[in-house]
């Protein structure tokens, strides 16, 4: 039998990367524009961080945002559900795991019925593209507010601050890809 290999969470993850570089949080809140609490409540595993704000963090520590979103059993894993993750309000699973070092990535994203994105907006460098499956979401791009139902989509620049809203009463499911410089 194998031993198994303990789990790290997004959090000890991200935390253990900057302690490695000798980086501060100050110098990563700097960075990424969100401040030392909210960091500081990521590395703790207080919250689960969306995936605009793992880009940024990721950014800031100069790793591929896949290093923070693959467990660390992973190579011995064959499910798709090993890189599904859940926040508050929503859950995301990762479409392209093997995307190491690329500037495209795609996510499976579902926001719980009359749910919303909770604390902070989310803004990161390069574009985003938002499919609806099922459900009718509100994306609030700077002060534009679009809403989208099953079968719209919507193109942005992520590096506006965004957020994203479900205003049905159904769980909403999307297709959502981001690209990133």
């Amino acid at each position: 039998m194998r031993p198994r290999v303990k789990k790290q969470s997004i959090g000890e993850k991200i935390k253990r990367l900057r302690e490695s570089k000798d980086i501060n949080l100050d110098v990563v809140a700097n960075d990424t524009g969100y401040a030392v609490e909210y960091l500081r409540s990521i590395e703790l595993n207080e919250i689960i961080p969306p995936v605009a704000v793992l880009l940024q963090v990721a950014r800031s520590l100069q790793v591929d945002s896949g290093e923070l979103l693959k467990d660390e059993e992973e190579a011995g894993k064959k499910r798709a559900d090993a890189y599904e993750k859940r926040t508050d309000a929503y859950s995301y699973r990762t479409l392209t795991p093997e995307a190491r070092n690329k500037h495209l990535k795609a996510f499976h994203v579902t926001i719980e019925a009359l749910s919303d994105h909770k604390g902070v907006g989310y803004q990161h460098d390069g574009e985003e593209f938002v499919y609806v499956f099922n459900g009718h979401i509100e994306i609030a791009v700077g002060e534009n507010i679009t809403r989208l139902a099953p079968h719209e989509s919507l193109h942005f620049n992520s590096s506006i601050v965004h957020r994203l809203k479900n205003v049905g009463d159904i769980d909403a499911e999307l297709l959502v890809i981001l690209y990133t410089p």
